[in-house]
């Protein structure tokens, strides 16, 4: 294989990278709302089948991304419980579009916020939630000008992991997203098409992009993470 390369500015590295920002970045955002609330109520409110939600929010670390296509086609396909509500009360369909392809990026990267999160709100001492509650503050407050701050810097990190798996989704994202160029082409997508193109030099240029932002990303967390850096 030769190592030639293609020049930044071509639409078939820019649109694909837009498009790769513009639905892992909206992933990270649905997980982090989704996932920091889900590691809340998992550490600070004991009720009957905790141990089955954490284990359900989970899951999707551990599934093939494959299964959780097949999922997300039975929940928000056109024959799916809320597809078929979608189509026929609003006439939107979720299929082959980038709508599909955030819902996949979503489902794969909210693991990793959720066990980042809940990390470290355990780590988050209680009795800096009980001395504000004794301060009259409500558990909105405590958690927001509390357990919120003293775990920010774990559930960023854990943001981060999150950008960096949703940008190189795959299996999900073809499964309802499709790999339609220029509508729902992802940077991983690209790259298999560039494989299966036998198109080199876009293939080494996504691929060598894609690992950059990786290792940017896991450096960043890493020292996040690091003691020093932790309150």
């Amino acid at each position: 294989m030769d190592f030639i390369w293609i020049d930044l500015t071509s639409p078939a590295f820019i649109t694909p990278f837009l498009l790769t920002l513009k639905v892992s970045g909206l992933a990270v955002v649905f997980s982090l709302v989704l996932g920091v609330a889900a590691a809340f109520l998992l550490t600070r409110r004991p009720f009957p089948g905790r141990d089955l939600l954490d284990a359900l929010c989970t899951l999707p670390l551990v599934m093939p991304p494959t299964v959780l296509g097949y999922y997300i086609l039975v929940l928000v396909g056109r024959r799916g419980f809320i597809g078929q509500w979608l189509q026929d009360s609003f006439g939107i369909s979720l299929m082959f579009t980038w709508q599909g392809a955030t819902i996949a990026a979503t489902v794969v990267a909210f693991p990793l916020v959720f066990k980042s999160a809940r990390a470290a709100l355990e780590g988050v001492g209680s009795r800096y939630e009980d001395a504000a509650r004794t301060l009259g503050q409500n558990e909105l407050s405590v958690f927001l000008r509390v357990s919120l701050p003293l775990a920010f810097r774990g559930i960023i990190s854990g943001g981060m992991l999150a950008f960096a798996r949703a940008m190189g989704e795959f299996g999900a994202t073809l499964m309802i997203a499709g790999n339609l160029p220029g509508r729902t082409q992802t940077l991983s997508l690209a790259v298999y098409s560039a494989v299966q193109a036998g198109n080199d030099a876009l293939a080494n240029t996504l691929v060598l992009i894609i690992s950059i932002v990786c290792v940017v990303i896991l450096v960043i967390t890493g020292k996040l993470l690091q003691p020093k850096f932790r309150q």
